[in-house]
């Protein structure tokens, strides 16, 4: 199996990280795609940590819609700070997570989809993929990635839990769709129906790890030895053996991000 997405660069795992991996491989994950922070150099050191104790583990960089205040004088800067950190990570396979988030009022949302702009030509430029977090802006990110993809962008929507119609916009775009924990929740009957309409060739599976642990280990610190519970729900919702599911969104995960 493999975690398409998770944060064990995360301060929250300084202490255990060893144990964690070790937990992962128990449990047959055998690699990961590590979100960073772009200019955040404790958890690219950490990155360092956990690549020499999990060879197979990649990362994505990005600045994630909450911090793009930071960039508030020069929204282009934050793709300079991707485009470096990329250049000196040689496991680097994605621009990510980058995107909108209109939930919380961390960050203007016209200054987000300047930043957001910024780093999805940065992506089309290295013709790396991109890992796309959307929260209540559904309609400007699908605008924004037809806009500056022209067709040709490659990613995921991360952590997806949008309805049929933001489904339907990501596929129709190439895009590949990824389930978390929240879709063991027993009231997440609405998104379990709507990746029944995701093709095999376009699901991926993650943690988010150390959020959204799925059930029944909810409320607690996520991490990748837990992967295999979105798989089986995965499984029931297409019909499939849980092996089969394994090497579909594991085939779905190299195409993807080529690690």
């Amino acid at each position: 199996m493999v975690d398409s997405h998770c944060h064990l660069a995360d301060e929250i795992f300084q202490p255990d990280l060893g144990d964690v991996v070790e937990r992962a491989k128990t449990a047959d994950v055998h690699a990961a795609l590590v979100i960073l922070a772009a200019g955040n150099a404790a958890e690219a050191a950490q990155a360092r940590v956990l690549e020499s104790i999990w060879p197979e583990v990649r990362v994505a960089i990005g600045v994630h819609p909450h911090q793009a205040h930071e960039h508030s004088t020069e929204p282009a800067s934050s793709a300079q700070i991707v485009r470096d950190q990329m250049a000196a990570t040689p496991s680097a396979r994605a621009v990510g997570e980058i995107g909108l988030d209109y939930h919380y009022d961390y960050s203007p949302p016209s200054l987000q989809r300047d930043v957001f702009r910024a780093q999805l030509n940065l992506a089309g430029d290295l013709r790396r993929p991109v890992v796309i977090h959307t929260r209540e802006a559904d309609e400007d990110t699908v605008h924004i990635l037809t806009q500056e993809g022209r067709g040709e962008l490659r990613g995921v929507f991360h952590c997806f839990t949008g309805n049929r119609a933001l489904a339907k916009a990501a596929l129709d775009l190439g895009f590949y769709l990824s389930a978390s924990g929240i879709l063991t929740f027993p009231k997440s009957v609405d998104l379990r129906n709507t990746f029944q309409m995701v093709p095999l060739d376009r699901l991926l599976v993650e943690t988010d790890s150390p959020f959204l642990a799925p059930v029944p280990h909810r409320g607690k610190r996520n991490e990748p030895a837990r992967i295999g519970r979105v798989v089986e729900v995965l499984a029931g919702i297409h019909g499939v053996g849980v092996a089969e599911m394994i090497q579909r969104t594991t085939d779905n995960f190299h195409a993807l991000f080529q690690p």
